[in-house]
């Protein structure tokens, strides 16, 4: 499909090296995209590159250090130029009853789910701005909008992400921006699957569709929020969690 042809652009995901944001990477290089993809190691930022071939390459970018996501983005703006779309998508957990929780696991997750997320969408739209013209899509959680015990620090995190894409959608529309998130709920991946097989019933149960997301679920997502079939679209999370979030 025409609409979907990301040919000549610049898309960067990070946390591509596995998971949902592998998944989003391969997806864009198939419709023809350029991708740069970071991973937090140099070893990951390889296997992305090797993984990629000609069409991108890795980057490795340490989410909690500024100077790190400057100098990945420096480094992504020399090789490749001005990105087109920014697909926020790395991300940790340190889950825990709140009242055991450590200072150090709380701001952890929130420095890189959500200041992170900050940092680099700040340089990234400061160059959008100037074409007047680009798609940023962070990917969120069901958790944001629904709580989850035992993660508050996530939960907190993702809420952020979704408050901060609705203010920036405002602040930024004009220039020919959108600013969309992606909220998953259980998704079928590499951790998921070591999980005790009475842990992944539960979950399913609560979800109305009765399985998990594939990760390709999510990234067909975010290419539609990418491409002009998604042009008059922002601001908006857009729920691709089998109904988690009306359950």
């Amino acid at each position: 499909m025409q609409q979907l042809d990301f040919a000549s652009r610049l898309v960067v995901v990070t946390g591509a090296s596995r998971g949902i944001g592998a998944a989003i990477a391969d997806t864009f290089a198939s419709l023809g995209a350029t991708v740069a993809g970071t991973a937090t190691t140099e070893e990951g930022a390889a296997r992305i590159s090797e993984r990629l071939g000609d069409q991108g390459a890795g980057f490795a970018m340490d989410n909690l250090d500024p100077g790190s996501i400057a100098a990945a983005h420096a480094a992504i703006t020399e090789r490749f130029g001005v990105p087109y779309a920014l697909v926020n998508n790395a991300g940790i957990t340190r889950d825990g009853l709140f009242i055991r929780m450590s200072d150090e696991d709380f701001m952890k997750v929130i420095t890189c789910n959500l200041t992170a997320v900050a940092h680099l969408t700040r340089l990234v739209v400061a160059q959008m701005m100037r074409k007047r013209e680009g798609r940023i899509v962070s990917i969120t959680s069901v958790v944001g909008e629904t709580g989850n015990p035992g993660q508050c620090n996530y939960a907190a995190a993702k809420s952020g992400l979704i408050g901060l894409t609705r203010s920036l959608a405002q602040e930024i529309g004009s220039r020919g921006i959108t600013v969309n998130c992606v909220a998953p709920g259980f998704v079928r991946t590499e951790m998921t699957d070591a999980l005790p097989p009475e842990k992944v019933e539960e979950w399913l149960k609560g979800i109305p569709l009765r399985r998990a997301a594939e990760p390709q679920d999510i990234a067909n997502a975010v290419a539609f929020l990418c491409s002009p079939l998604a042009a008059y679209i922002t601001g908006a999370t857009l729920d691709v969690n089998g109904g988690m979030h009306c359950a």
